[in-house]
């Protein structure tokens, strides 16, 4: 697989499979150039069957030069049914060879704002050593919700009017409600975003955002690259 780095849609035959194998092949290239892949998850539930792919394609990759953060996670503890950390850790984490310090974990248990802030200074002093204005990751992964949003910035959310902040408190429509999110100037400052949505019944909302001109969160997203893989 080729690295494209026009906007696409993928509808691949079998979605958690291909998605493993684009993150792969970003992952090699990005090692290969940088030394260092660096690599944002989303939470939900659609990436637990890609998670799994991964580990078991990536066998062989070097987990210690890969570098993971989470584009959002619920305000609660990290062993909570909830938490996007446990989800990646149950499907990914507990799986693959990777130093615990290079998984950037959201502290969803603390103060939102505090866990924010913390978050946000971590980032920034990998971004200081690189010499970069804000943090910026070889490949972005984010989630589709029905109602547009994307990471936790939900329609109608002041957090989608944040300009200067890369983590902010959020609050969503459902529970927990509470939230921590990367803003749209840290997610548009990825190398490559790839949407991952599954199950279908989006496809019409897809189209509308990647055509332009929508007002859904998502269509916000506007990184150097972005890639849909459907399924």
């Amino acid at each position: 697989m080729q690295i494209d780095v026009s906007p696409q849609i993928l509808r691949p035959t079998d979605f958690a499979v291909e998605a493993a194998h684009f993150i792969l092949v970003h992952a090699r290239a990005a090692i290969a150039e940088r030394g260092l892949f660096r690599l944002a998850l989303s939470g939900g539930n659609t990436p637990r069957a890609v998670h799994a792919q991964l580990a078991r394609l990536g066998a062989d990759l070097p987990w210690n030069h890969v570098q993971i953060t989470f584009g959002d996670e619920r305000c609660v503890p990290p062993d909570h049914a909830d938490s996007n950390f446990r989800m990646a850790r149950e499907s990914l984490l507990d799986a693959i060879d990777i130093p615990a310090g290079n998984v950037f974990r959201i502290r969803g248990e603390i103060d939102p704002a505090a866990a924010a802030q913390e978050y946000e200074q971590k980032l920034a002093a990998v971004a200081a050593r690189f010499g970069e204005p804000r943090y910026i990751h070889d490949l972005l992964l984010l989630g589709l919700g029905e109602d547009g949003h994307t990471a936790s910035l939900f329609p109608g959310s002041p957090a989608l009017d944040e300009t200067v902040r890369n983590v902010i408190p959020a609050t969503g429509p459902k529970p927990p409600p509470q939230r921590i999110t990367m803003t749209f100037p840290l997610l548009n400052a990825a190398r490559h975003v790839c949407f991952l949505v599954s199950g279908g019944g989006k496809d019409a909302l897809i189209a509308e955002i990647v055509a332009g001109g929508s007002s859904h969160p998502a269509a916000r997203v506007h990184a150097a690259a972005v890639t849909w893989i459907t399924g």
